[in-house]
């Protein structure tokens, strides 16, 4: 039985068939959450367990992650059996995709000095050096503070910095130009 004009106008207006039920659902949208429910049941021990051992870092997130890629691409799908198939497949994509990701990540941060076990009277200094900076930093300007921040705490370029705060690169530049050499004399004038 197909559904009437009147059926579908009281449908787009008030969300159900006679307007006292419960709304219409669709029953390809039910047997979508079904099938996916159960593919979750049967299947997310084993992908996390996939994810795992593939090497991701939070394979939780990547599972979820697969699990939300399967369900945008549900009706793309031929059979449901290919569900199983395409979810491995994302989990696979997606922990590469993290793991690279991480690599690019490792290559570019700047590994710390490696120091001697420093005394106690100098982690005493370091540590009121660390404070008097955080307070020098904290009365700066925003837009510097921002910039300094995001620079030398984040490790952001130019470019990055400028999205970031809404701003162009030349602003950029002149906001931590003018953070730092507000830093500087802060803490000269500390000595």
């Amino acid at each position: 039985m197909s559904p009437t004009v009147t059926d579908v106008e009281l449908t787009k207006n008030s969300g159900t068939q006679d307007g006292d039920g419960p709304p219409l659902v669709d029953p390809d949208e039910l047997e979508r959450e079904a099938a996916l429910s159960q593919l979750f049941d049967r299947q997310y021990t084993s992908m996390l367990r996939l994810a795992t051992l593939l090497g991701a870092d939070d394979p939780e997130n990547i599972v979820a992650e697969a699990y939300y890629q399967v369900y945008r691409k549900w009706r793309k799908l031929r059979d449901a059996g290919a569900s199983e198939a395409y979810l491995r497949a994302v989990v696979c994509n997606l922990t590469r995709m993290r793991i690279r990701h991480l690599q690019v990540v490792r290559k570019h941060v700047e590994a710390p000095p490696v120091d001697a076990v420093a005394s106690a009277e100098s982690s005493a200094l370091l540590h009121e050096d660390q404070r008097a900076l955080i307070s020098a930093l904290n009365r700066l300007p925003r837009r510097q503070r921002e910039a300094l921040v995001l620079r030398h705490w984040l490790g952001l370029k130019e470019q990055e910095i400028a999205q970031a705060m809404g701003i162009s690169c030349g602003s950029v530049k002149t906001h931590t130009a003018r953070g730092v050499a507000a830093l500087t004399q802060a803490m000269e004038a500390r000595r």
